[in-house]
């Protein structure tokens, strides 16, 4: 039986209503352009014919109570279900204090974004007949209740999780978590810069996953487009509304009469509001503007550890390298590099280009 529709991706929203804005001197986030720059992509949608919206964490600046209220009403009167999870951002302390919600209050913010029970940070539900998004809390804290930098699902919910797909084997399974489950950098769960972004017990969850048949996971966290496959199953992680390029991605999923299934895979840019007609050149400079210190670290750490005064001379060159590959299917190359340095940033190049704009065969 044919069975085809469509939803939307956009992540890392980072919301901030203007009084909330906190300027941070280094920080990659546009977040003055959160609000217009959802707004416009909730113009675009609306003129669609979208099943279902889905937001793969950091919906807040830095979980203030202001921010996830505005979201949480504005999503409210959208005309097509909309489902949600926690990232990082939006849950930054365990306990609720006077900057930011605490992790067991986000369910109760987003009731009608997949969490029926309120009770827990993760839940499924059945978006259209025959396929079904489950939504995961990769957040996690330390025995001094302080946010851990990886994520990890905790052995409660991997139990429900299983439990969940032992009775949705014919259903399509669209999972959404916010941390990485697969590598979208070379070598990113063994880098100290990338593995931050990863979860921890991945290989643990994706044993579960292929195990039930499922193919598609959706995170955000990175701020990159990027498409990765492990086995089978691909993981598609979508860059922030924020930072450059300010993508969000438009799905068609497609069941022919004889069971193929495929995945088209558009990617759209918001790149220039009314205030900001040229934000797609503000947002890059942004970025290389900052860009100094973090390719300074990138430089100095394993694999390269290359000496500070060689980082400072070659960090200058790397002033869009991350913009680059932010904006996914990158092809870079420093030739006047030393070999090796040359050879480890070319080993970021796409060998495919299907990042932003794709069919994939599921």
């Amino acid at each position: 039986m044919a069975l085809n529709f469509k939803f939307a991706v956009a992540s890392d929203l980072h919301i901030a209503v203007p009084h909330t804005i906190s300027e941070q001197t280094h920080s990659f986030h546009l977040v003055k352009v959160s609000i217009p720059a959802l707004e416009l992509v909730l113009e675009h949608l609306s003129k669609l014919d979208i099943d279902f919206l889905l937001l793969p964490g950091d919906l807040t600046q830095d979980g203030e109570p202001e921010n996830h209220a505005w979201l949480s009403k504005r999503l409210a009167t959208l005309p097509y279900p909309v489902y949600v999870v926690p990232g990082n951002h939006d849950v930054p302390v365990k306990f609720a204090n006077n900057c930011s919600i605490g992790l067991a209050d986000f369910p109760g913010y987003y009731h009608h974004c997949g969490y029926d029970d309120q009770r827990r940070l993760y839940y499924s539900e059945q978006v259209l007949p025959g396929v079904r998004i489950i939504g995961l809390n990769s957040n996690q804290f330390d025995a001094l209740e302080k946010q851990e930098y990886t994520g990890s699902l905790e052995v409660e919910q991997l139990d429900w999780l299983q439990q969940v797909l032992a009775i949705a084997k014919e259903e399509l399974v669209i999972v959404m978590l916010h941390h990485n489950v697969i590598e979208h950098l070379p070598d990113q769960s063994n880098n100290s810069l990338g593995r931050r972004y990863m979860l921890e017990n991945r290989f643990l969850l994706l044993d579960i996953l292929q195990s039930a048949g499922v193919k598609l996971i959706f995170t955000g966290h990175l701020h990159v487009q990027d498409v990765a496959k492990y086995q089978g199953i691909y993981e598609i992680t979508t860059g922030s509304l924020v930072t450059y390029p300010h993508p969000y991605r438009i799905i068609d999923f497609m069941i022919d009469a004889s069971g193929k299934q495929s995945l088209k895979i558009e990617s759209y840019r918001v790149n220039s509001l009314p205030d900001l007609p040229n934000l797609s050149d503000i947002s890059r400079n942004w970025i290389g503007d900052r860009s100094f210190h973090f390719m300074s670290k990138l430089l100095t750490n394993p694999p390269l550890n290359l000496s500070p005064e060689l980082a400072a001379q070659l960090a200058p060159s790397l002033r869009y390298f991350w913009a680059d590959i932010a904006s996914g299917d990158a092809v870079l190359d420093f030739p006047n590099f030393p070999p090796d340095v040359r050879r480890y940033f070319k080993s970021f190049n796409a060998t495919n280009s299907i990042d932003n704009n794709a069919t994939l065969l599921l």
